[in-house]
């Protein structure tokens, strides 16, 4: 996008729009896919992910038209790339109260559009997946017709077979990229936004490295690619991410296009909301730096001396001598003679985890170069895992914080610690939840947030609604922090951690069935030392919501609950009386709450002159006592 409305805005504005000092370190020195992974760890680290919802109102700071039909400081509509016309005015404006679903014609309302297609990535038709589902970057507000003209299709260059053409000029074409077998549909959009789409699937490349080899992909190389049916640019890889010939279509966009001031500007209020930026508007010489590799045409050596060096019950480690060709990317694991590899790592050993005790396998690895080309095998070595050890078999979930819940506020965390001896990848991993519907009853499944990078032996990390208010603990030392799906539960939510998307690794209430954990906070007792995919309160103590200590830390949960040794009820079950004993008279408030998150008895400084509550009037049932922040559950005959 060019035109701008005043040049003291452009000087003004372009020296603002500089990252913060740091943000790019580590940089220097740097090209190629090495720069790409580089870029990659700086953007995904401490990127907040608000819910697909939020965006509606966040596009009052991303997307205002500030640049054509408008005063910059006056404003409601929002720059539709779709429907612009930059040399006149627009046939048709939204502002952000317009959302709608779908549109028999242009202007009537908008859509927020995926760049990248949802498709690209989505479990499935009806489940999305965070937190590309929601990434600012990437989803932009759009005419709702033309959103849905353009389907899945790909951005492209069109040749003269057009099935669409929009009221700005944009249209829907067969295609006609130079080089590129696919001759399916493509949008092509004005000149004007080539550039900024250019640059938005390239951050896209980056900024998902490390699960761009799970995503949708029609094929897995370039040399794959089936022309009648292909849809996607990417190309199954990680490092280079999207088929070279669409590359060149989009060096070519961002260069006729440069970096406009919405683009700065928009960069800037992103990094505001999400705390990351989409690197080529900071600096766009780094597409040309990044997709400048100039691989030969030979395979490299086979990767020699595998060895198996370490052997456990679900895991065991493997290291190999590096091939000697320079232009190796990286090295794949192949297990039990399978064609298929279970692993990638561009260094020369891993540990391959969710084995079997007692039981033995074969491996072998090839190296992979530039052009993604295989070395031969290495040799292959044989190992079995032993009969038990004393790691965790997986990741577990080890604190659970369901407190206030409201519009604003939304107290909810979780933590997971790593006790399986071994560095685990966390892309294979994700939180998933199950929401009911207040009309029919029916129990179904939310969108689901997936982990990402690596966590090593016996460190904790924290996932954290970003509208959490909770005293302990702030988004600045949240792992990972979310708005998504899995981060709104309440009382009556199922929440497993999963891996490989369906396999329960370790759960919060019960599948299929209403649950009963929203009033309280659990911390997994310190004798519990390995997951569990069906989840049993025994294994929890149970605390008061918003009841926040040592999240993320290293405190024993035996020492979190000393303080409640010295207070205790009784009889368990009861009947008419419970009775406490400790230091209780200096307690403030007593609640009795049902499993339903119903207080339905309080009474201040209950144990001033006595030392029970009476119970006689509750149904049979299970039963929650908060005194102040501890909690105690009880059973009532």
């Amino acid at each position: 996008m060019k035109k701008i409305l005043l040049p003291i805005i452009l000087i003004s504005s372009y020296i603002f729009a500089q990252a913060p000092a740091g943000y790019y370190n580590g940089t220097a020195g740097l090209t190629g896919y090495a720069l790409k992974s580089k870029l990659h760890d700086i953007i995904s680290d401490k990127m907040i992910n608000w819910h697909y919802d939020d965006l509606k109102a966040l596009y009052n700071q991303t997307d205002l038209d500030k640049y054509y039909d408008h005063d910059a400081s006056n404003t409601q509509y929002m720059l539709d790339i779709y429907s612009e016309i930059p040399s006149g005015s627009d046939a048709y404006e939204y502002k952000s109260d317009q959302l709608i679903a779908g549109a028999s014609g242009e202007g009537v309302g908008y859509n927020r559009e995926h760049m990248m297609p949802q498709s690209t990535f989505s479990t499935s038709s009806s489940i999305s997946d965070y937190p590309m589902y929601s990434d600012l970057n990437f989803i932009i507000p759009v005419d709702a017709y033309i959103n849905q003209r353009r389907n899945n299709y790909p951005y492209g260059i069109g040749n003269n077979t057009n099935h669409y053409i929009f009221t700005n000029g944009s249209r829907m074409s067969n295609a006609a990229i130079p080089n590129y077998p696919y001759t399916g549909r493509v949008y092509e959009p004005i000149n004007e936004f080539k550039g900024d789409i250019a640059r938005t699937l390239l951050y896209f490349a980056v900024r998902y490295e490390g699960k761009l080899g799970s995503f949708n992909t029609a094929y897995t190389t370039s040399a794959n690619i089936t022309p009648a049916t292909d849809q996607c640019p990417l190309d199954g890889t990680e490092e280079r991410a999207i088929d070279l010939p669409y590359v060149a279509m989009l060096k070519q966009w961002s260069a006729a296009d440069p970096v406009s001031q919405r683009e700065i500007d928009r960069n800037n209020s992103i990094y505001t909301i999400q705390k990351n930026r989409n690197p080529f508007i900071d600096h766009p010489e780094w597409i040309d730096m990044i997709w400048s590799e100039t691989p030969d045409n030979i395979a490299p050596a086979a990767p020699g001396s595998l060895v198996s060096t370490q052997q456990n019950a679900y895991f065991l480690n493997l290291s190999w001598i590096a091939s000697p060709d320079t232009d190796v990317l990286g090295y794949r694991v192949y297990m039990n003679g399978s064609t298929t590899p279970i692993a990638a790592t561009k260094g020369t050993s891993i540990s391959i985890d969710h084995l079997s005790p007692s039981t033995t396998y074969t491996f072998t690895v090839k190296a992979f170069d530039k052009a993604y080309l295989e070395s031969p095998f290495s040799n292959t070595v044989t190992a079995s895992t032993i009969a038990s050890d004393s790691y965790a078999p997986d990741l577990m979930i080890t604190k659970y914080i369901s407190g206030t819940n409201t519009d604003f506020i939304k107290n909810n965390a979780l933590e997971i610690v790593n006790k399986t001896g071994h560095e685990v990848n966390l892309n294979n991993y994700r939180i998933n939840i199950q929401f009911k519907n207040n009309i029919s009853g029916a129990i179904y499944n939310g969108d689901t947030y997936e982990l990402e990078g690596k966590v090593g032996n016996n460190e904790t990390f924290v996932i954290l609604n970003p509208k959490s208010t909770l005293s302990c603990y702030s988004t600045d030392q949240a792992r990972f922090v979310t708005a998504s799906d899995p981060m709104m539960f309440a009382g009556g939510n199922y929440v497993e951690l999963a891996y490989n998307k369906t396999v329960t690794v370790d759960a919060i209430g019960i599948k299929y069935t209403t649950n009963n954990n929203g009033n309280v906070s659990l911390y997994r007792k310190n004798t519990i030392n390995q997951p569990a995919s069906t989840f049993n309160i025994s294994e929890w103590d149970s605390y008061s919501s918003n009841y926040c200590q040592n999240l993320g830390g290293t405190l024993s949960t035996t020492e979190l609950i000393a303080s409640n040794r010295e207070f205790k009820i009784y009889p368990n079950p009861v009947d008419d009386n419970l009775f406490v004993s400790g230091e209780v008279e200096k307690v403030k408030t007593a609640q009795i709450i049902d499993l339903s998150g119903k207080v339905i008895y309080t009474e201040k400084e209950p144990f001033r002159n006595k030392k029970n509550i009476s119970v006689q009037g509750l149904p049979t049932g299970m039963y929650i006592l908060r005194v102040d922040e501890r909690v105690f559950q009880f059973i009532k005959k």
